[in-house]
């Protein structure tokens, strides 16, 4: 039995109507979601305003209210207490109403703006095959031990994070591993999680349609390290500019890694091919089936973590070269007669699409045409479609622009904003095809023997969001079926 008053600690309030020492069903922040006995938590969203529904929540028979500002009408028998940062509250509601699981394991996060998801996931592999159980919150999925379920969203809500670490206290996971985003750290769904340790990748142009600028962006990451007890450790990508940064005010232990620069983990790039990395990890010979420079600093980010949640460093080499790539991540197949290569990547930075092309670049042999299929996403940060654009243009031998999940945008308005920052000289190289099963096709019909195919934006996602609707649509399944139809 959950008793208000409990569910409440550690909770700032500024004013109490009522009374807290009553039973309480469930928590919730959506009105349409309130029974019998529940508490609602009026959230201030960026679309609507859960203080609009109180008095909705309060008729479907919320018992209490968790509010920034009370109604103007107070129902006799309703606990009302008034909060400075409802999501705040929320976190540490959540996290009390679950008996604080993550306090119960050991919780990585891992943020940044690229690589977080590869990294969450493939230390949820190696400490798999290292024989513990694992939990894992990432874009692509969450697994409680070998319980699959799907991802909503890169950082789940308060409730629903602390409702799979209470699930994984359940199963018996040791470990969990995180993807921790700006705006989940901005909206405090991790506020009120105990973890054992943080790692940065990188940061570079994103999610600026949510954070006024880019030293808001790079402050909202930091305040995850800010955050961090003293009893965690802190790992950080020191050849990013802002990699220290992240470690300016945090109390936890600090480690750095880095390819270029001086570092506790450190990596030397031996042999890079299209089959994977040979590397030399602090001494070491690895070799990974994992793909370019960016995979070099994920992979070290690994190797890093698991020595410092205490693996046996042999063990932890053994089990990274038997690591696959995450889904949508790099994924590529060749096809059996012309020997295409078609790679689907999740590049949808400026940042990670360069790193992306770059690679291909670096492995390629120029003898072959490198045709890249390139979208943005709708209802998201527009600075950066003129930055894309111009990356594959100037990286590709040809581009086809098309449409990402357009959302509720004009996708032929967003291919003309990629098109914008395309420079002159390279006009001649792109293409707009706006039907994407189109443009991949017309990537398959263009390519030759041994040409390379980048489909780049979408990566593990199996669906197009075109006004509200879901429509199914997988990158990878689309051009295989294409390659295998011309190669008849």
């Amino acid at each position: 039995m959950n008793i208000l008053k409990d569910i409440l600690y550690r909770v700032s309030m500024e004013a109490v109507t009522g009374n807290t020492s009553v039973a309480v069903n469930n928590i919730q922040f959506d009105s349409r979601k309130v029974e019998l006995n529940d508490v609602f938590v009026a959230i201030r969203g960026t679309l609507s305003d859960g203080h609009k529904f109180i008095e909705q929540a309060v008729n479907k028979g919320a018992l209490a209210v968790i509010c920034e500002e009370l109604p103007k009408d107070i129902v006799n028998g309703v606990t009302y207490v008034q909060v400075n940062d409802s999501q705040r509250a929320l976190a540490y509601m959540a996290a009390n109403f679950y008996d604080n699981p993550s306090e119960k394991l050991k919780l990585v996060g891992v943020t940044g703006t690229n690589g977080k998801t590869t990294i969450a996931t493939l230390l949820y592999q190696l400490f798999t095959k290292a024989g513990f159980k694992v939990g894992l919150l990432s874009t692509v999925k969450v697994m409680v031990g070998d319980k699959s379920f799907d991802a909503v969203r890169t950082t789940p809500d308060s409730l629903t994070i602390n409702s799979y670490l209470h699930q994984m206290n359940d199963e018996g996971v040791e470990f969990c591993f995180m993807e921790v985003s700006s705006h989940g750290i901005a909206q405090h769904r991790t506020s009120a999680l105990e973890f054992k340790g943080g790692i940065f990748t990188n940061l570079s142009h994103d999610h600026l349609d949510y954070h006024k600028d880019f030293a808001e962006y790079r402050d909202v990451k930091k305040r995850f390290f800010d955050e961090l007890p003293a009893s965690a450790f802190a790992l950080t990508n020191v050849d990013d500019k802002n990699g220290l940064v992240m470690l300016q005010n945090t109390k936890a232990v600090k480690y750095t890694y880095a390819l270029k620069s001086y570092a506790d983990y450190k990596a030397q790039i031996l042999e890079n091919q299209l089959t994977g990395l040979l590397l030399k990890v602090n001494g070491q010979e690895l070799w990974t089936k994992l793909i370019g420079n960016f995979n070099a600093y994920n992979v070290l980010a690994i190797y890093a973590t698991a020595e410092l949640l205490g693996l046996e460093t042999l063990e932890t080499l053994k089990i990274i070269s038997e690591l696959d790539s995450v889904s949508g991540r790099f994924q590529y197949l060749i096809s059996d007669k012309e020997k295409i290569t078609a790679i689907v990547d999740y590049a949808h930075t400026p940042d990670a699409l360069k790193n992306v092309l770059e690679t291909i670049n670096s492995i390629r042999t120029r003898n072959e045409k490198l045709i890249t299929v390139l979208g943005c996403g709708g209802d998201r940060d527009k600075t950066k479609r003129p930055k894309m654009g111009h990356i594959a243009s100037a990286l590709s031998t040809d581009v086809i622009f098309t449409s990402d999940n357009p959302r509720t945008e004009d996708p032929d308005k967003i291919i003309e904003e990629i098109e914008a920052g395309v420079e002159p000289q390279n006009f001649k190289k792109t293409n707009a095809v706006t039907n994407r099963k189109q443009a991949i096709k017309t990537a398959c019909q263009m390519a030759a023997k041994n040409d390379i195919i980048l489909i780049a934006g979408k990566g593990h996602e199996t669906y197009q969001e075109i006004n509200g609707e879901r429509f199914d649509f997988d990158d990878l399944k689309i051009v295989a079926e294409f390659l295998k139809q011309l190669e008849k």
